[in-house]
Formats: C-alpha cells, sequence, structure tokens
C-alpha cells in the first residue's frame, strides 16, 4: 500500500509503531491490509472512545454533589479523602489514552496506512470499557439522582454539546472519505454512507429539541436568586460554627442553614453529623465515647471539643488552602456553637436562621422540639427570621409560635387545605417548568446544594427564588448567568454552524476523491 501525498515515510511508520507496538518498515508494511477484525477492532476503539467521553461529562457534573460523596465515606470507612481528585486523575487518564489511539488510528487511514492494533492495546481497551461501565453502575445504583442532575445538565450545556458534537463528526468526514474511496466492498461503502448522512441529519435537527431556561431576551431574566449559606459558608471555615455564619454574612447571604441537636441535658447547640468524629477531635478527648450519638453528651462535655481544628487537617475543600494567617487562627479556636448564641449572630448580622432539627427518629424528639422552641422565644430574635423545617409536630409549633416561617420539603399537593409559601427541595427534584409554575403562583422555592456556576446560572434563568450553597464565596460575584441568548441569535448560530459543517464534509468528500 502506497503512502498517499503529504505523508512521508518515517511519519507513517512511527504512527504504525505507536499503533501496533512493534515497527514496521516499508517493505514489511507494503504487504499488511487492514482485515475485517482491524475494522472491528477500530469501531470498538471509537466506542471506547464515546463511552469514557459520556463518563467525563458526567464526572464533571456530578463535581457539585461530590462533598456528599466524600462524606458518605467517612461514615463508612472514617477515612477522609477528596475522591473528587481520583475521579478527576482517573478519567482524565482513560480518556487520554483513548483519544490517542483513535487519533493514531485516524491518522494511519489518512496515510493510507493498515489498523494493526496491538494486543496490548487491545487488552487496555477492554479493561477502560470495563472500568467506565464499572462506574456507571455504581452510579446508578447508589447515586441514582445523579441521573436527574444530568438531565439538568444538558439545559446549560445542550447548545455547546451540539456544537461540539457537529463539529467533531465533521471532522469525521475527512478519515471517512479517505476510507471509502480506499475500499473496493461497494456494500460497506453505501452503509457507511448512509450511516454518516442519517447521523449528521439528526444534528443537525438536534436543535430543534434543544430547550434552556437560558435561550430568553435580557429583559425577561428573573432576578438573582438570594443566597442561603449551606452550614454557613463550609469552602471557607468549619461548618456549623459561628465563624463559618459570619463568613456567610461577608458573601451577603441572606439565610444561615444549620442543623440542631439538643445534648443530654436539653441544651439545642448545631451539629449535622449524628456522631462528632468527622468534625471534632471527639476522639482525642473522649475515645471511648466516640461513637455515640451526639446527643448523649451534655453541654459541659461538648464545649470541651474542638470544632475547628479538623477543617485544617483534612482540608474538606480546595479553599482551604487559600486561607489567611488570622483566619487559621480562628479556625482552630472554633467551638461548638449552642442555638442560642447562633440566633444571637444572626440578629446581629440580620440574616435569617433556617434548620433542621435532628435526629427525627429520636424517642424524645418532643423535648427536642420543646427546648429549641423555648430558646427561639427566649433569643429576642424576630420570628419572621426563623425559617422551621422540621415536619414532626409542626402544628404545635404554629400554635406556639405563629410568627416561625414554616418551610416544607416536599411540592404541593391537590386541593391542599393551606397552600405553602414556601418549599425547600433537592435541586434535581424541580423541573425549570414547575419553577416558573411555583414563581407564578407567588411560592417561593428553594433549592439544595448548589455550588457550580452552571447549575446556578440555569436555575436563574428558570426563577428560583432562593439556592443553598457551599460556595457562597463564588456564587457572589456572579453578577449574570454564565451565558443568555435570545433564541433569535441562537437560530443564527445553528444555521451558520450546520451550514459551515456541510460545506467542510462536501470540500472532504471532493478534496480526496
Amino acid at each position: 500500500m502506497a503512502d498517499p501525498p503529504g505523508c512521508c515515510h518515517p511519519c507513517a511508520t512511527c504512527l504504525l509503531c505507536l499503533y501496533s507496538c512493534h515497527w514496521v518498515t516499508p517493505k514489511k508494511r507494503k504487504g499488511l491490509k487492514t482485515s475485517k477484525c482491524d475494522c472491528s477492532w477500530f469501531l470498538f476503539l471509537f466506542c471506547v472512545f464515546l463511552f469514557t467521553l459520556v463518563w467525563l461529562y458526567f464526572a464533571i457534573i456530578i463535581l457539585n454533589d461530590f462533598h456528599n460523596f466524600n462524606e458518605f465515606i467517612f461514615k463508612q470507612r472514617k477515612l477522609w479523602l477528596d475522591w473528587s481528585l481520583v475521579l478527576l486523575i482517573a478519567t482524565a487518564t482513560l480518556i487520554t489514552y483513548s483519544a490517542v489511539l483513535l487519533v493514531l488510528a485516524l491518522c494511519l487511514q489518512l496515510c493510507g496506512q493498515p489498523l494493526k492494533l496491538h494486543w496490548l492495546h487491545k487488552i487496555l481497551l477492554i479493561l477502560t470499557a470495563l472500568v467506565v461501565a464499572a462506574a456507571f453502575t455504581g452510579l446508578g445504583i447508589k447515586w441514582a439522582e445523579e441521573w436527574r442532575s444530568a438531565r439538568i445538565s444538558l439545559h446549560a450545556t445542550g447548545p455547546f454539546l451540539h456544537i461540539g458534537i457537529v463539529g467533531g463528526m465533521t471532522l469525521l468526514a475527512w478519515p471517512l472519505a479517505s476510507f471509502i474511496y480506499r475500499t473496493r466492498n461497494k456494500g460497506l461503502k453505501v452503509f457507511l454512507l448512509l450511516v454518516y448522512c442519517a447521523v449528521m441529519i439528526a444534528l443537525y435537527l438536534a436543535p430543534l429539541g434543544i430547550t434552556s431556561p437560558c435561550i430568553m431576551e435580557e429583559n425577561q431574566l428573573p432576578p438573582k436568586p438570594a443566597l442561603v449559606g449551606h452550614r454557613g459558608a463550609p469552602m471557607l471555615a468549619p461548618e456549623n460554627t459561628l465563624m463559618s455564619l459570619h463568613k456567610a454574612v461577608d458573601c451577603d447571604v441572606q439565610v444561615f442553614e444549620t442543623d440542631v441537636m439538643v445534648s443530654a441535658d436539653g441544651v439545642p447547640f448545631l451539629m449535622h453529623d449524628e456522631e462528632l468524629t468527622r468534625t471534632t477531635n471527639v476522639q482525642a478527648v473522649f475515645p471511648e465515647r466516640a461513637a455515640l450519638n451526639s446527643t448523649t453528651f451534655n453541654w459541659t462535655d461538648l464545649q470541651q471539643l474542638d470544632a475547628g481544628s479538623w477543617f485544617l487537617e483534612r482540608r474538606p475543600f480546595p479553599t482551604v488552602q487559600s486561607l489567611s494567617a488570622g483566619d487559621r487562627y480562628q479556625v482552630t479556636k472554633q467551638r461548638i456553637p449552642s442555638l442560642e448564641q447562633a440566633l444571637e449572630a444572626a440578629k446581629q448580622s440580620n440574616i435569617s436562621i433556617m434548620f433542621d432539627l435532628r435526629p427525627e427518629n429520636h424517642s424524645d424528639y418532643q423535648s427536642f422540639v420543646n427546648a429549641t422552641l423555648k430558646v427561639i422565644l427566649q433569643s429576642g430574635i424576630p420570628l419572621q427570621k426563623v425559617l422551621w423545617l422540621p415536619d414532626g409536630f409542626r402544628e404545635e409549633v404554629k400554635q406556639r409560635a405563629p410568627g416561625i416561617q414554616q418551610i416544607y420539603g416536599r411540592k404541593r399537593l391537590q386541593n391542599e387545605k393551606e397552600p405553602l409559601l414556601q418549599v425547600n427541595l433537592p435541586y434535581q427534584d424541580m423541573s425549570s417548568e414547575e419553577i416558573r409554575q411555583y414563581r407564578q403562583d407567588n411560592i417561593s422555592v428553594n433549592l439544595y446544594v448548589v455550588n457550580q456556576p452552571w447549575l446556578f446560572s440555569v436555575l436563574w434563568c428558570a426563577g428560583v427564588s432562593s439556592v443553598t450553597t457551599n460556595a457562597c464565596q463564588v456564587l457572589k460575584e456572579m453578577k449574570h448567568p454564565i451565558w443568555l441568548l435570545p433564541s433569535s441569535t441562537y437560530l443564527m448560530i445553528w444555521i451558520v454552524v450546520d451550514c459551515a459543517s456541510l460545506l467542510v464534509i462536501l470540500w472532504a468528500f471532493l478534496l480526496l476523491k
């Protein structure tokens, strides 16, 4: 097989060496031909590349929620690690390997060289496919809500994915045209052309099915959602501490979201986990009691615990590295705050406080509600600044403190006696259409946990009232959604991209004829 013009012998030899893992001289190369088995392996390589590329997309999307995964692993194994780094490094390795092999194969095809994939590459490709398949399976079993996150992400990336896929398929026209003109199998030629044409037609028409709340006129953009600090500002300070509350205030949050538990002697305090091991030094101070529920400790014991140093040791977020010396010192001085202290800080900062009361299944839960209500009523904070999330004994709370705002963790029901005014839901549970409808009906919608700017942009365009976030310092700086396209502009981009793609494809087939 002769080298086509523009493909020198050394280049062809090097490409074939990398792809087949052995040196092939020009004389030996002339006797090599691409067999049906070789074509099958090329098709498998192409599919593995696409499979891995889809996983890379998922990996980027689930970064918004990966802190939850880190917490889950810690609860199970008592091991803290930022597993998002492991995920990204592994995914980048797999996608780079399959992409390099695919580029080599396409270059070999353009140079008219045989596709003789080495057995080692074949094994590694099979392993790559198995690893990615296992990752998708694990995602579906343990983290099924991320499939809904991926659906939401298409509202943010759909138009750009369309442009990227059209561009990739357009570039594929060159090696495809080269192969079609070289092969003598007419049936295969017709099949490949039909498949390619069908795919391109589907891609050209795909924008008809692409929807996004950010395809709108500038004057239709809803107000920016208010920010709710998830356990304060956990990227800047230890979660559920007074320092975290003050950092959240600096980020212009309107609500401090936290979790309340009640000590053995009846003092409500801020803590998310039922155990104290993740966010305190309880294993050093009370090693024999470290695994006990935090409600079994009295307030005097809880005050002996360091609730800040873990933040510097485990670095739950990359932002910990950029803390100033003053902030680092302040972190080491943090203690578990009582609800009374948190209410006082919220009152002085003029922000609202929203909380869950845990654990909901505790046998003495009613006394927890009573103790919490007592502290709220004695704190002097305006009751409209308190947002009540717990469902247990809600009616009793309404009677004793009617001024407290009731936030519901569910969607509204048909024929509801008392209409909902505020709901607090995972961002995966509300579609853009539902958000718009709730907004029209004057129902305030808060969605959690929203950390990535792309997700915040989609929810902003949809008209959500507020979002609970770990990254208040990032979302605070956003003055506008990442992108906003008038429908007329999007239509023009669609036409230009499709026409340019069609011209390039025709050029490729005519030039290589």
